[in-house]
């Protein structure tokens, strides 16, 4: 036994976790068988962070370690060798301790395939064969509801994912309503369970739209019910259209292959299955602004149409009329009030011309200038002496009066009477 060891095991006082976690580091790494060791198992767990690093478990039917394996190691490992979650490896490298998480560790030099996983291969050989009877046909997959109102959920009620999902259904459309038929996703009683949970919701009397199978991310034994032929089957036989967001993004399980769609995670397929409210909003918002640009603009008609109508209408109506015709009398009247005196003016001075010239070649006139008119008694003018006999009575005209005579004689050609 190492010294140091013996005497911590043998100590006064307490130590504490960073001292024991030393002695442990020094004692591990200081053997040694653990500087230079190759280690066979299945990988598990495999992941590449930005980093670079490299990180996954190492496994067998009884144990395992967790493995890491730096940029640098694994650039050059990576050149002729993909690892994958399922491949029987060797891992070559010296067992390390982790002082952080008081753990120890095998940081990896190199890394060989020695073959595929027995899980992987079953996983294979359950895929091939279920292929092969059309359960993964593509022409028989369905297509999800593009408004559900009710979702069927078989997952465990524990899990974030389950939380996941519930968060981006109230996120994203919260008039969907959930239905949970809980279930364990992992181990041995898991496979039988997800069948019954799929059989309630499809033989439910509550009105559902859709399954969603769903599981937080694994290992490829951790994700294993969900490689259940049993399982694998139920999904195809389900009466409900079914999504699955089983592990992550790069798991494939035979419940993704027989399911009508598969989702990376479990909160895209929550993402899958509904659409957003957002765009409903936007949406009606839009169509509200339209819809008001669309009365506004019936109205302005409208007022414009009720406009040009109480101008025709007033253009035909009575009491219009009326005063336009009173308007127009008026006028008239100022216009004959205005054009009487001239015309009376104008009348007078043509009167007096007339006058004027009338009285230059009126009989009275020449009867002024010493003249006189004779007329027989029937008033017919005597113009010539034949015009009247002896004995005729005859009236002289002078101009302040008339006369009446009797013609005792006549003479012609200037012969006095």
């Amino acid at each position: 036994m190492n010294r140091g060891f013996q005497s911590i095991l043998f100590a006064d006082e307490p130590l504490s976790v960073s001292e024991v976690t030393a002695q442990i580091k020094e004692l591990i790494e200081g053997h040694d068988g653990f500087a230079d060791i190759r280690i066979s198992g299945e990988l598990s767990n495999v992941s590449r962070p930005a980093s670079g690093h490299m990180y996954f478990t190492l496994k067998d039917g009884g144990a395992q370690m967790k493995c890491a394996m730096w940029k640098m190691q694994a650039l050059r490992m990576t050149r002729g060798y993909t690892p994958k979650n399922g491949d029987a490896v060797v891992a070559r490298g010296r067992i390390g301790v982790y002082e952080r998480d008081g753990a120890y560790q095998l940081y990896v030099d190199a890394l060989t395939p020695s073959g595929v996983g027995d899980l992987f291969a079953e996983f294979e050989r359950l895929k091939q064969k279920l292929d092969a009877e059309g359960l993964f046909d593509p022409d028989r997959k369905r297509p999800l509801p593009a408004l559900p109102k009710r979702i069927g959920v078989v997952t465990s009620p524990s899990t974030a994912a389950f939380q996941d999902i519930l968060n981006v259904l109230s996120r994203r459309y919260p008039l969907v309503e959930v239905i949970l038929s809980p279930t364990l996703v992992q181990g041995a009683d898991a496979p039988a369970q997800i069948i019954s949970a799929l059989n309630r919701l499809n033989n439910s009397d509550i009105d559902i739209d859709v399954i969603l199978v769903a599981r937080g991310g694994g290992s490829l034994e951790d994700l294993w019910s969900f490689n259940d032929e049993g399982v694998a089957r139920a999904i195809a036989a389900s009466r409900l259209p079914v999504i699955t967001g089983v592990g992550h993004e790069i798991d494939f399980t035979l419940a993704d292959f027989a399911a009508d769609v598969r989702a990376p995670t479990p909160s895209a397929a929550a993402e899958l299955l509904t659409p957003d409210i957002n765009d409903f909003r936007l949406a009606v918002d839009a169509a509200a602004m339209r819809l008001n640009d669309l009365i506004q603009g019936r109205i302005e008609s409208a007022r414009v149409d009720v406009n040009d109508a109480l101008r025709s209408l007033r253009l035909l109506s009575p009491i219009n009329q009326v005063l336009q015709s009173h308007n127009k009398l008026d006028g008239l009247q100022r216009r004959l009030h205005s054009a009487l005196p001239s015309r009376l003016n104008l009348r007078r001075a043509e009167l007096n011309g007339l006058s004027q010239r009338l009285a230059s070649i009126s009989p009275l006139a020449t009867l002024a200038r010493g003249y006189a008119i004779v007329q027989r008694a029937d008033s017919q003018v005597i113009r010539g002496v034949n015009d009247a006999a002896v004995g005729d009575m005859v009236t002289i005209r002078l101009v302040d009066g008339s006369i009446e005579a009797e013609v005792i004689a006549k003479n012609q050609d200037g012969d006095q009477l």
